[in-house]
């Protein structure tokens, strides 16, 4: 067979040897400086030099190790963290191909990236252009979802999207800007992402990055402390000490912040600009706990070999003056903001614990449980309340339970039943029954939970679901607007929250005192105080909200529906503990039985596992 066309035939098989042959054994960082073009626009075009920023190189040559499964860049704005990535995106799109996704917080978001840092890149660099689909081509995929090449994929998508998160998985896994990720109901889009990938074993590696946020709701610091919390360390160029750039190290004259200069910690040498790029040059990663797997880094502002300290002064006084602190914080430092607010220390409530041994206190004459549904448990408190002045009931934690289970199914359903309908015994002999319980339907499984509430509201199970703003009444009126047709309470979660810590503040037992058991894990107390009450302002008028200083808070959640249970069944506990007492008082002295340790708490028992911190 003759081919007309013999010089095109040539080019094809040249073309097709050229997928061959294996690829030059590179570093990304040194694949990265003879191949990736920085697009005309940017401060350096042309091939990129790691020189003007070193501390890039080590956190790039990890996402090509294989003893490295994730990184995490906990750094300040100017320090090219989004450059990092995407020569990490092209090095597995030409150098080691393989499937990735990139996430970014909002559909936006990953609109903003696609048009002004992605695609420049690849129009600047003709292998990458030559390696992915052509629009609307045959041979692959290439549109705002998704982006086809010789060996994988690059799949977008953005955190308030369950649509474009659930179902996908790739062995390369990027996170931008974590911290303005939207929870969903099933979790942190990042864990999700990252579960998904395990079916890749050994080979999934998460590349997760952000400045951080509030202290204690930040995800990318609680990722950094997780890993082995690298720093970048510089040495003096007049000494040769060896120190990490730190903010309080800065220094300018009065009013002239034009005139700042570092400091040495060591010596106490002042450094201009220059000889700051020059240590920046000299500098290396050191590691503060040792690595498993997980190698996180932090670097802030002062790194940048491209900003000038007066400038980062400059910004810090206007930031100051302007009463937003905490965007330098946050972005120039990469460090999290710690709100001054109203919470409660939950050390102090620890050491306060009581030893009252199985049975419940006799002051107590009404038993209350609050429920929070999650993914796959169930969260149970049971509130014993004595008497008290002005509806400022005493209270005991009787009971804090964690059942596990699928909400979705039945026997998590049949083990909380046990704990609600069961009795306990007093010491004084008395045998109490839960008389109402309070259970979320806002969140996980509200289908579920419907059905359960629904078969029960006869015995006082109600339906709870929270709502925020301020002003509102604790507990308003019911309603059936939902699908379940059950009699639903919209309950304030702020009012709620600060009935819950005025009650905790209470220092001496009596009205409003919240008694807790010895035993009690520490973990129930930073969840019950997992929450502050901070003055933010919003176009100039000062609005009170509530923040959550760590992740979980389903502690302080079942305590507050606990409240709204007692709320909404009516009970007077006063008159209840004032009929007691008569009845004590007129009652005849009677010699009591040894009580049998064994028999001092009854329940109905049904099949189920329940799993407890303590009772």
């Amino acid at each position: 067979m003759k081919f007309s066309n013999t010089e095109g035939l040539r080019q094809i098989i040249n073309d097709a040897a050229q997928y061959l042959q294996p690829p030059p054994d590179l570093k990304p960082s040194e694949w990265a400086e003879q191949n990736i073009k920085i697009p005309i626009g940017n401060a350096i075009p042309g091939l990129i030099r790691f020189d003007n920023a070193p501390y890039q190189r080590e956190p790039l040559d990890l996402t090509a190790d294989p003893e490295c499964n994730r990184i995490t860049l906990m750094w300040s704005a100017q320090v090219g963290k989004t450059t990092l990535a995407l020569c990490a995106q092209a090095y597995k799109i030409v150098q080691d191909p393989q499937s990735q996704i990139m996430m970014q917080p909002s559909q936006g978001d990953l609109g903003t990236w696609l048009e002004t840092k992605f695609n420049p890149l690849v129009e600047s660099n003709p292998e990458m252009e030559r390696r992915i689909a052509k629009p609307r081509a045959r041979e692959g995929v290439n549109n705002s979802r998704m982006k086809s090449y010789p060996g994988g994929f690059l799949m977008f998508s953005w955190s308030g999207s369950a649509k474009t998160t659930r179902g996908r998985s790739a062995p390369f896994v990027v996170t931008d800007e974590t911290d303005g990720y939207e929870r969903g109901h099933e979790g942190h889009p990042v864990s999700l992402l990252w579960q998904r990938a395990a079916t890749f074993g050994d080979r999934r590696k998460l590349l997760e990055i952000s400045t951080p946020t509030i202290k204690g709701a930040s995800w990318i610091e609680a990722s950094f402390e997780q890993g082995d919390q690298r720093f970048f360390y510089v040495p003096c160029v007049h000494c040769g000490h060896e120190q990490k750039l730190q903010w309080k190290n800065v220094i300018w004259d009065e009013g002239k912040p034009e005139t700042a200069k570092y400091g040495c910690e060591n010596c106490g040498s002042l450094w201009s600009d220059a000889e700051r790029y020059t240590a920046i040059r000299g500098g290396h990663w050191i590691a503060s706990e040792s690595f498993q797997g997980h190698a996180s880094f932090h670097l802030n502002e002062m790194y940048s070999c491209f900003r000038k300290l007066g400038d980062i002064a400059q910004s810090f006084i206007e930031k100051k003056r302007s009463g937003d602190l905490q965007t330098f914080i946050n972005v120039s430092l990469a460090e999290s903001y710690e709100e001054n607010g109203e919470g409660v220390r939950d050390d102090l409530l620890v050491d306060r614990c009581e030893d009252w041994g199985d049975l419940i206190p006799s002051e107590v004459v009404c038993l209350i449980a609050g429920v929070d549904v999650q993914d796959d448990r169930v969260e149970i408190e049971v509130v014993g309340f004595g008497g008290g002045m002005d509806h400022e009931e005493e209270s005991w934690s009787i009971m804090y339970r964690t059942i596990y289970g699928d909400p979705s199914g039945q026997q998590i359903w049949s083990d909380l039943d046990t704990i609600l309908f069961g009795e306990y015994e007093t010491h004084d002999g008395r045998m109490l029954s839960i008389r109402a319980t309070g259970i979320d339907t806002g969140g996980h499984h509200t289908q579920s939970v419907y059905k359960y509430v629904k078969m029960r509201e006869g015995r006082r199970v109600y339906g709870i679901k929270g709502v925020g703003g301020e002003g509102r009444a604790f507990v308003g009126r019911p309603g059936k607007n939902n699908i379940g047709k059950v009699n639903l309470f919209p309950v304030s979660s702020d009012a709620g929250k600060e009935l819950v810590y005025s009650r905790l503040k209470v220092p001496e037992p009596g009205p409003g005192y919240c008694h807790f058991p010895t035993g009690r894990g520490e973990e129930y107390f930073k969840q019950l105080t997992a929450e502050k009450l901070v003055t933010r302002y919003v176009r100039g008028h000062a609005k009170r909200v509530w923040i959550k200083t760590r992740p979980r808070n389903e502690a302080l959640d079942v305590r507050v529906y606990a409240l709204a249970a007692l709320s909404i069944s009516g009970i007077n506990v006063n008159t209840m503990a004032s009929k007691l007492n008569a009845e004590k008082a007129t009652a005849p002295e009677i010699d009591e039985k040894p009580v049998d340790i064994r028999q001092k708490m009854r329940q109905r028992k049904r099949g189920g596992f329940i799993n407890n911190w303590r009772s």
